[in-house]
């Protein structure tokens, strides 16, 4: 079984709203009771992005509800999670985010071969409307063209 099947939570929009430049993996922070509700699937990344704050990064708007089976030590579903990277990684990612107006944005939460939680950053430049048309009609074409020539070939 591999990293990517075991996915807590996926952001489908960020590619269509997003053009991805680069993809970062980075550990994350959590409690005990935010990986309970991982496993279970139930977290959601679709209105999250990563900040910087203090020269560190964290994931900001990841909503993870909080966990039925937790009495008072539960978690706030909507805090800031600070995400785990090297100096070196951190650095280029934060010169990217000034230098060239680049959004941080969470691809994937998904557990590693060892148990740990990750998250798939990706270096993202915002797509305007033209631009989602016209992926739209690349995709269309390439649909089609795979068409045309799985009937040529019968």
């Amino acid at each position: 079984m591999r990293a990517t099947d075991r996915f807590a939570a996926q952001n489908r929009k960020a590619r269509h709203d997003y053009r991805i430049e680069d993809t970062v993996e980075a550990g994350i922070v959590l409690q005990g009771s935010e990986v309970k509700v991982l496993r279970q699937g139930g977290a959601s990344i679709a209105e999250a992005y990563a900040r910087e704050d203090g020269g560190e990064l964290f994931l900001l708007n990841a909503n993870i509800p909080e966990y039925k089976g937790a009495a008072h030590f539960n978690h706030a579903p909507l805090r800031a999670r600070k995400l785990l990277l090297h100096r070196k990684e951190v650095d280029r990612l934060l010169g990217a985010i000034k230098r060239e107006g680049v959004t941080v944005v969470p691809l994937s939460i998904y557990f590693n071969d060892r148990g740990r939680a990750k998250v798939q950053l990706g270096l993202a430049h915002g797509k305007r409307k033209e631009d989602r048309r016209q992926d739209a009609r690349d995709r269309d074409w390439q649909r089609n063209k795979a068409r045309l020539l799985r009937s040529r070939d019968l």
